[in-house]
């Protein structure tokens, strides 16, 4: 005898009055709107990490890990796309990360446990995307006036005033040519970043190259850990429902197409900047390439024209990725301050949405301003966020809706993908804050250095 089917705990009836669901998630977009949303989620300057990331881990297993994070990322948000169509083919169209898991796996607390982690990895990557940003003001500045007297905070300020006026965009769907030039400097950069890096592989100033990993095997693991999630944080994106909720439905299908869109970009942009920059710096790689080809002292290891636009593009994308990852920000800022009974653009909805908004782009820039430590951050964000919403949760999800028997192939795939990257985050989690603890004594409030 079958259970009773459960009363879905999120009617479709309540988004008649969901102003986060009405204004912010708008349901009207294509497979190919998804694919930019996604590639922007997801390919960002972030990749110019990747050969800091194989300097932990070398040559072989840096590969392996790259590749099992691709693979198991796609199959991932592929299974996550499927429940969500589960749902919505049951009545029950789930549009935010929170709700879904809310209800399949029974449990409200879980609801406050992923808008917990959400609000964590969206507000870290606004911080790092607004510093990031005014990181490369500051090079460009620098490139054109190295006595001039601006320091990177004031950098910072100058991005987050132009991430104020961007933040008034009203929905993620009103993103998507944004996300779509997203796309195109992605490959750009990526374009110019390794055709710089074969270059000065090929050249008579080459740098010497060590591809040694640290002595002792505590510090071998540690820095093994610390790589593995930081690979983890640049594939991952923790907001996949609310990318599908972008989608005019029914989302049937479409979510696949998007993700084939996105990971044929990845494959391209992911490989060939781990692999030149790797390459040429070895275990010199910095925790942004961009500062490989630009070295404190000495001459440029670059054409300044190939790295200027580099920069820019750089910079440019910046702007799409931080309003990208806003958007689960917004929309709960929206759900309580909105009224749906007047207009989008009304004065009851603008005032609250420009003030709102101009204060949590007021916070993110403070933020970024008062603690430029990257690429520390970005193993830390891994750990604790992406590894469980994208390496562990979706996983969870399928299994509890569509109970695939304990003999299946399709269960113990996914019991071990559970099983290996909850130890695997959690053991991230201890070497990534190792690493902040270590480097704590180079951390200064408001620097004009950011720390690797």
């Amino acid at each position: 005898m079958t259970d009773p089917p459960r009363p879905d705990p999120f009617p479709v009836t309540r988004l008649d009055s969901d102003a986060g669901a009405l204004f912010v998630l708008q349901s009207k977009g294509e497979w190919w709107h998804a694919g930019f949303h996604l590639t922007t989620a997801i390919v960002g300057p972030t990749i110019l990490t990747l050969p800091y990331a194989f300097r932990g881990l070398g040559w072989w297993l840096g590969f392996v890990c790259l590749t099992t994070m691709g693979l198991v990322t796609f199959y991932a948000y592929y299974l996550m796309s499927k429940v969500l169509d589960h749902c919505e083919k049951s009545g029950r169209r789930h549009i935010r990360f929170r709700e879904l898991a809310a209800d399949v796996l029974g449990s409200g607390w879980m609801f406050y446990v992923v808008i917990f982690i959400q609000t964590a990895i969206n507000t870290g990557i606004g911080i790092g995307a607004i510093l990031l940003a005014g990181q490369c003001l500051d090079i460009m500045y620098s490139s054109l006036y190295p006595q001039g007297t601006l320091k990177l905070y004031e950098f910072i300020a100058m991005v987050t005033a132009v991430m104020m006026v961007l933040s008034q965009l009203p929905s993620f769907h009103s993103l998507r040519h944004i996300n779509f030039a997203s796309l195109i400097l992605s490959l750009g950069y990526t374009f110019l970043v390794v055709g710089a890096c074969i270059n000065l592989g090929l050249s008579k100033n080459a740098p010497k190259r060590d591809y040694s990993l640290e002595h002792s095997d505590s510090g071998k693991v540690f820095s093994a850990f610390t790589s593995i999630s930081i690979i983890a944080a640049i594939f991952g994106n923790g907001i996949l429902p609310e990318i599908q909720a972008t989608l005019a439905p029914p989302a049937t299908g479409k979510m696949l197409k998007g993700l084939l869109l996105c990971y044929s970009v990845i494959f391209f942009t992911f490989y060939s900047a781990a692999i030149s920059g790797y390459w040429v710096f070895g275990n010199n790689s910095s925790s942004n390439i961009l500062k490989n080809l630009m070295p404190d002292e000495g001459p440029t290891l670059a054409p300044i024209v190939v790295i200027g636009l580099a920069v820019i593009f750089v910079l440019l994308q910046l702007f799409a990725i931080g309003l990208v990852y806003s958007q689960v920000a917004y929309e709960i800022m929206e759900k309580k301050s909105a009224d749906t009974t007047k207009g989008i653009f009304s004065r009851r909805n603008l005032v609250p949405r420009l003030i709102l908004r101009t204060l949590y782009m007021a916070f993110c820039g403070f933020m970024a301003a008062m603690l430029p430590f990257f690429g520390d951050i970005n193993a830390v964000v891994g750990a604790f966020g992406f590894i469980p919403l994208d390496f562990v949760l979706p996983m969870l999800l399928y299994n509890m809706t569509y109970k695939p028997t304990k003999r299946s192939f399709t269960y113990w795939i996914n019991m071990t993908i559970m099983v290996v990257f909850t130890c695997a985050g959690l053991m991230g989690a201890f070497s990534s804050i190792r690493k902040l603890v270590l480097d704590a004594n180079k951390f200064k409030l408001f620097s004009s250095e950011v720390v690797d």
